[in-house]
């Protein structure tokens, strides 16, 4: 999925100099700009190939949160498209703890709070949308935009036999890639008329963004770092419009934590109108093999969850799966030719929504930063920041995730389940297995060790009977208060993590950090939802703040978010200014130096929220004459706390400050304190040059 949102964003980078020859061009021997293996939610003149023969309608991720959804906002409507799409919000903001879906209510957590909705740290909420749905939109983007998806059966309908830019390839699998110091071979396997045959694809760049078991990350070397086989399940996808319909009146949420003494399981409603439904159990191989998980098995397993029978049940998909909680070692290498992205460079817990939010956004740090290489503006060194930048972020994520997961766990102990002692037990019979296969030669009869692990699952769920689990037993009495503590204190499975989903901060990459300021690591997670506190610290996403733009027939404005001053469609870079006389001398020096690198850039002159529009905008029209890239906004303050806030406040800077801003929305440099600076040019140059990796000699000097 991480794919096609890539391509998508990478595509809508447009670029406005034209040159005689560029390296976006496929050169006359057909090596390809670009090539992405691997096709789901992360676009750039490339080609993709797909593994798979068709794309999965398994729904997979669904959360998807607001830095992803202020990405989608720039492509084209695609996140009023998910917003109209997806269930309405009361459908799904609660977790829901119970003895069956028909049973007793254990206790519930809603995970939406008032402001998530009022739009004052970001112009759009969250959404819950199943991936499938999300990759259907991503590709029908893609065909507006020219691509064509070819089918697996050889590529039926390709030039000549070659893969061209703008192609994705179904039922291509990577098998095999070879560097020399001109391109990237790359032989990819397919099935033509009943025989497996190898096509070969030359490129400049190879994107690995194939999943969790990347074939690309294994090829190129990269080993993962982290927890690894934290825990095996089975997924199970099925429909039942009767269920949907009883939970959409009676109890609608997210996500059901079924806990009986017949079954235990997770359920995610990924659409109550339609009925839509995954079930998430535990798995224990060589004791349980996917075989154990037939269909009429897993209907059994989710009546009993469900607490009765479904007559219009349907069970749809079935698939064991591992949980890994890793990283890459390094997400670009063999000179910069060859990158991961995604989940084939992290592998999070499924829980709170990290893995396709934080594959989305590894996308839109790598679309501008792979187009400017393209294009001839950076050198391949600015993909290495992409590197420095967003492995930090998935570290994080990955102590994130796995503290949420910790926290998940935590409902079950008070409930007398021990999760670790059934993983313990289940690895300890395995071990004896193993022992005794590699000892004797024997082998312990599988029946036995079922048997043994059966009866140790027998002996934790009777811990969830109703004699036991109840407010008049004393055992019950005293897990049931623990539980409701846990609810209380925020302590279980959490959803939105404000603080971290928006505040996340790039300490080293393509920015300039502040001169005076010490680069320490990132602020430890904590496993609780934190309210995200705004700055305009380089390397910070740029905060949101409502303004009013005056449109170009001076007779009207609009109400713009800040972060859509920034250009959707182009590497273009933003300086922010207030309308004082040194801010307009640095905006000239910004537009002069942005066109001898060769890139776009527009000013942004923020006026206090006291401007009478027109006047007084209109006599300083002419401080950046004669040029035609900038716009005038008034800003709308913010009230925080009874507290009205100025953008400059809200930035934690002065208001004779400046603040350039990437293609993907992160600041880059400001000039924080009096906006003074001694010699602009000099100093725009040494920015630009730090941000896209130029080497120059020149230093200017601040005050």
């Amino acid at each position: 999925m991480e794919v096609l949102g890539f391509v998508r964003i990478f595509r809508t980078m447009r670029y406005q100099y034209h040159q005689k020859r560029t390296f976006s061009e496929v050169s006359r021997d057909g090596i390809l700009p670009v090539l992405i293996v691997g096709a789901g939610p992360v676009g750039v003149k490339c080609a993709v190939l797909e593994k798979s023969k068709t794309f999965s309608k398994h729904p997979q991720a669904h959360f998807i949160n607001n830095r992803s959804m202020e990405v989608f906002r720039k492509l084209d409507g695609l996140a009023e498209e998910i917003q109209k799409s997806q269930p309405p919000v009361d459908l799904w903001r609660k977790f829901i703890y119970c003895t069956s879906l028909f049973g007793s209510v254990l206790g519930s957590v809603d995970h939406m709070q008032p402001q998530d909705f009022e739009q004052v740290v970001s112009p759009i909420s969250a959404a819950h949308f199943s991936q499938y749905k999300l990759t259907a939109l991503l590709l029908k983007q893609l065909e507006n935009l020219s691509f064509h998806v070819h089918n697996w059966e050889g590529g039926e309908g390709l030039n000549h036999g070659h893969l061209r830019e703008r192609q994705i390839l179904m039922g291509h699998e990577c098998v095999s890639m070879d560097a020399t110091d001109n391109c990237i071979n790359v032989t990819a396997s397919f099935l033509k008329e009943g025989k497996y045959r190898e096509r070969n694809i030359q490129c400049r760049i190879l994107v690995g963004a194939d999943g969790a078991g990347s074939t690309v990350r294994k090829l190129a070397g990269i080993t993962m770092k982290g927890e690894e086989d934290m825990q095996k399940l089975v997924s199970i996808h099925f429909l039942s419009e009767e269920l949907g319909h009883y939970l959409l009146n009676e109890r609608p949420g997210m996500l059901f934590f079924i806990f009986n003494t017949e079954a235990i399981g997770v359920l995610v409603a990924h659409d109550l109108n339609q009925g839509e439904f995954v079930l998430q159990t535990p798995f224990y191989p060589p004791q349980q093999s996917p075989q154990d998980f037939r269909p009429e098995v897993c209907e059994k397993l989710i009546f009993k969850l469900v607490g009765r029978e479904l007559l219009d049940i349907d069970v749809i998909d079935i698939k064991p799966w591992v949980m890994h909680a890793e990283v890459a070692e390094k997400y670009v290498s063999c000179d910069h030719r060859i990158i991961l992205a995604g989940d084939a460079a992290h592998r999070f817990p499924p829980a709170g929504g990290f893995g396709m939010n934080t594959g989305i956004q590894d996308a839109h740090n790598l679309a501008w930063k792979l187009a400017s290489f393209v294009k001839g503006i950076a050198p391949s060194s600015i993909l290495h920041t992409y590197d420095e930048e967003r492995r930090p972020i998935a570290i994080f994520n990955t102590k994130l995730s796995i503290q949420n997961f910790r926290a998940a766990m935590a409902v079950p102990a008070a409930l007398g389940l021990n999760p670790t002692l059934a993983n313990s037990v289940h690895q300890a019979i395995t071990e004896v297995h193993q022992a005794i296969t590699n000892g004797i030669g024997s082998i312990l009869p599988s029946g036995l060790q079922r048997a043994v692990l059966d009866g140790i699952f027998i002996i934790g769920l009777a811990q969830l009977s109703e004699y036991l689990l109840n407010e008049k037993n004393p055992i019950g009495f005293l897990r049931l208060a623990k539980l409701r503590r846990i609810f209380e204190e925020g302590k279980s499975l959490q959803l939105q993590f404000p603080a971290e989903d928006l505040g996340f901060r790039y300490l080293k990459g393509a920015l300039v950090p502040d001169s005076d300021s010490v680069q320490d690591a990132l602020e430890a997670p904590t496993g609780h939802r934190r309210d995200y506190i705004p700055a305009g610290t380089p390397g910070s996403r740029l905060p949101h703040m409502n303004v009013r733009l005056r449109l170009s027939n001076l007779t009207g404005e609009e109400i713009w978010s800040t972060l859509d001053l920034v250009s959707g469609d182009k590497i273009e870079f933003l300086l922010i200014i207030t309308p004082v006389k040194e801010s307009y001398q640095l905006a000239h020096a910004t537009l002069k130096v942005a066109d001898e690198f060769k890139v776009s850039a527009k000013v942004c002159v923020m006026w206090p929220s006291n401007t009478h529009t027109g006047a007084e905008m209109s006599s300083a029209g002419g401080a950046l004459i004669p040029y035609e890239s900038y716009l005038d906004v008034v800003e709308m303050e913010m009230e925080v706390k009874s507290s009205k806030l100025s953008w400059w406040d809200i930035c934690k800077m002065t208001d004779k400050g400046a603040i350039l801003v990437r293609p993907d929305e992160h600041i880059a440099w400001r000039a924080a304190k009096t906006g003074i600076i001694v010699d602009p040019i000099l100093e725009m140059q040494r920015v630009f040059s730090a941000i896209l990796g130029v080497k120059t000699s020149s230093t200017p000097t601040h005050t």
